[in-house]
């Protein structure tokens, strides 16, 4: 038998406002209601509009409907709005200049900017290091045009049946003009034909030539994930060295600022350490040492006064280069005889230097892969600072390199001297 109170649930809906009337008699239980008051959502929700993506052209999209971005766009610097993009509280409108970079739409150029030349006959490809140029062979009747066709200054350098080409470095004197501009670097060159011999069989002509290098894109490029990589330290390329390589002198204080010496005097240089605490039980040692004109450790010429994993090889050549006692055995201290390059003598009066060395921490006992050894002209033998001597005997010949309890230090380079050969002289 159905209850009289039964209640009755009345869903009429509408077709244009997709929306429902609820009616529920007066008895329904609190659960009928709660299940009609959960449908009621359910339909509210589903009359609600649905999000729709911002309009694309049709020539613009592809056939799913997506939209079809450009790889990048060239933004001059002018139209470059960045500022608007600060963060601030709130919400904002996206500006309308926004709204065409993320649909791909390409800012406005001057007629200038936006010129292409169609013309086959002369054609320029820009690379960021050189500029390579071609034309046709139709163009110029001659068959000694060659001879009469450069690119600023520079010739022809290559030719098939087809083109005469002219690649060149833009770093080389062809007469290249550079302008930097606020939206590009512009170089320029002319294309130059100037037939010779006392007649003219075809006129000369001048093609001005340009190549722009854009400073600002907008990139839409995708699937470009950035790789982080962990679990392995590198060295940086130029690390922050705990040694120093400081001159010194002759009282054995340090000397702050450039020094000159005169050309045979003795130069003192002292390697050391910033924190000799965690060395304890070591001893410093200094496997190489060179002598460049130039800050640049690589450059030419350069001169060896260490060598051989720690031989003192200009010892043999001068008595003023040696290795001296310090009052540590984490500092060392040495000298090496004033000299200048020959080859740079007749340009001036003095030269600049800078000492480069390789230094290494060992034990305190010496080996022949590290040691300190000057060359005793006296008995024509190698002596060791600290140790016995017999760890030199490889200074004649190839000291192998050590293996060490810790990766050596890079090249350690000293502050500048300068050096006046001509002092005291007759000019």
């Amino acid at each position: 038998m159905v209850s009289s109170h039964a209640g009755l649930v009345l869903l009429v809906f509408c077709s244009t406002c997709s929306f429902a009337l609820i009616k529920v008699s007066e008895s329904e239980s609190e659960k009928e209601k709660t299940v009609i008051h959960e449908k009621e959502e359910e339909e509210k929700q589903a009359s609600l509009p649905k999000a729709q993506s911002l309009p694309a052209s049709a020539d613009d999209s592809s056939r799913d409907g997506s939209k079809k971005l450009p790889e990048y766009l060239i933004v001059p610097v002018s139209r470059d709005h960045k500022g608007d993009l600060k963060p601030e509280r709130g919400a904002r409108k996206i500006p309308s200049w926004l709204q065409k970079v993320l649909l791909g739409m390409p800012p406005t150029l001057s007629s200038d900017e936006g010129a292409t030349n169609k013309s086959k006959l002369v054609e320029v490809r820009c690379h960021m290091d050189k500029i390579y140029v071609r034309i046709r062979k139709e163009v110029l009747k001659s068959q000694d045009a060659y001879k009469y066709l450069t690119l600023g200054s520079c010739p022809v350098n290559h030719a098939d049946k087809d083109y005469y080409y002219l690649l060149q470095s833009l770093k080389t004197d062809c007469g290249f003009k550079v302008q930097s501009l606020p939206d590009y670097l512009s170089i320029r060159i002319f294309l130059h034909y100037k037939p010779a011999g006392p007649v003219l069989r075809e006129m000369p002509f001048d093609i001005p030539l340009q190549c722009k290098y854009y400073r600002l894109f907008y990139s839409y490029k995708v699937s470009f994930h950035p790789k982080l990589q962990g679990g392995t330290v590198y060295r940086v390329l130029k690390p922050n060295s705990s040694f120093t390589i400081s001159p010194l002198d002759a009282s054995g204080n340090k000397i702050f600022g450039q020094k000159m010496y005169n050309l045979g005097d003795p130069m003192h240089f002292e390697a050391s350490g910033n924190d000799r605490t965690n060395y304890e039980e070591k001893r410093m040692y200094i496997t190489k040492c060179f002598v460049t004109a130039s800050q640049d450790p690589y450059s030419h010429p350069r001169y060896t006064v260490i060598n051989n994993q720690g031989c003192m090889i200009d010892s043999k050549t001068s008595v003023q280069s040696k290795f001296l006692i310090g009052g540590s055995k984490m500092v060392q201290k040495f000298s090496v005889g004033a000299f200048v390059f020959q080859q740079r003598a007749p340009t001036t009066s003095e030269q600049q230097f800078y000492l480069h060395c390789e230094i290494n921490v060992g034990p305190s006992t010496p080996t022949p892969s590290l040691k300190a050894c000057n060359y005793d002209r006296a008995i024509g033998k190698w002596k060791e600072l600290y140790g016995k001597d017999c760890v030199c005997k490889c200074c004649e010949s190839t000291c192998l390199s050590a293996e060490l309890e810790e990766a050596p230090n890079n090249i350690i380079s000293s502050y500048s001297w300068k050096v006046d050969f001509k002092a005291g002289h007759c000019q």
